[in-house]
């Protein structure tokens, strides 16, 4: 399927790695000119190479930028005055109990995984909305349905993206701005490979990967690790003219994980 990306330029925060770099890989694939994005020159560099391997005509450039703080959100949209697509993919998690999760953790998680996309979402929307068309996708998680009691802090900033997102959907009504969230289930990402290899160091990756399921995501329809790649074709999808009139939603790629309908 052609998603008539080929003339959109899309900036993916933190796409050195995991499903933000599938997301970049995704897009670019599809035609798009993608900013790759990374806190430093290296892991951007390493990123791009990983990309051009699979898609060896991509348009990437490279950005590296910390946006996770202010300064580095600043040097982004200095260094990117204006895009198509904003991903507001970069977040940090923890797994920590909550009586162990201290003032400056949850600060820390809100300063990253809230203040980055607004930032960045307050500058590029307000020129998205002035030319009348553009896409902000927030990357958020099934932990922002399912709160985890060992993941408070993350999970109450993965359900506050669903309600600023829903917010910035309200300012576009009757443009051809869309602002919609995309929430993964438990994807197989490289550090979630190595964690399940420690937990169970004497099974091949495939049985890791079973047992893990079964015993800690029962709920999972797929029975399996959900794909970089899956949540990269969401996201490009959603970021395309095919997707006109998906606006304001929160869309589940979770496997089934989350029962509930709404």
């Amino acid at each position: 399927m052609n998603l008539n990306l080929a003339s959109q330029t899309a900036l993916v925060t933190a796409s050195t790695g995991g499903i933000g770099q599938a997301i970049a890989a995704a897009l670019a694939a599809e035609g798009a000119r993608v900013i790759v994005n990374g806190r430093s020159e290296a892991s951007v560099a390493q990123a791009i190479e990983a990309i051009r391997r699979e898609h060896p005509a991509a348009n990437l450039v490279p950005l590296a930028a910390d946006n996770g703080t202010a300064a580095g959100c600043d040097a982004t949209i200095a260094a990117v005055a204006e895009v198509d697509i904003l991903v507001n993919n970069l977040g940090v998690y923890e797994a920590v109990g909550f009586f162990d999760e201290t003032d400056e953790a949850w600060q820390r998680l809100f300063e990253v995984n809230i203040m980055s996309g607004v930032r960045l979402s307050r500058h590029y929307l307000r020129q998205m909305l002035a030319r009348g068309r553009g896409r902000i996708i927030f990357i958020s998680s099934e932990s922002g349905l399912t709160p985890a009691p060992e993941m408070a802090h993350y999970s109450a900033t993965k359900t506050m993206q669903l309600s600023i997102s829903r917010s910035l959907a309200e300012l576009t009504k009757g443009t051809a701005v869309t602002v919609n969230t995309v929430l993964p289930g438990s994807t197989l990402t490289d550090s979630v490979k190595k964690f399940i290899a420690d937990v169970f160091p004497d099974a091949t990756p495939e049985e890791a990967e079973q047992r893990f399921i079964a015993e800690n995501r029962p709920n999972s329809l797929i029975g399996r690790f959900i794909r970089p790649e899956e949540i990269g074709a969401a996201v490009a999808f959603v970021a395309s003219p095919l997707a006109s009139a998906i606006n304001g939603a929160a869309i589940r790629v979770d496997g089934g994980l989350v029962r509930h309908i709404a």
